[in-house]
């Protein structure tokens, strides 16, 4: 019976691991999920920023310049 026992000791031994496993994969996918939004959200930023700089380049007779930006206290 030593041998069934060691046998079913390994095969419990198994099922924990998968089960860790699987925990860390479902961590894993709601991390990635979480960061592909936060990218989405980003890159719309991104993008609504450069629209606005376009907006406003094409506005001006003369280049833009991020000096442009700079407060009056500096």
């Amino acid at each position: 019976m030593d041998g069934l026992e060691g046998l079913e000791c390994r095969i419990v031994e198994l099922e924990i691991q998968s089960a860790l496993q699987e925990d860390v994969i479902t961590g894993l996918n709601a991390m990635v999920a979480e960061l592909r939004q936060t990218l989405d959200l980003q890159q719309a930023q991104l993008r609504l920023l450069y629209g606005k700089l376009q907006d406003k380049n094409s506005d001006a007779q003369e280049p833009y310049s991020l000096r442009d930006e700079i407060p009056p206290h500096y």
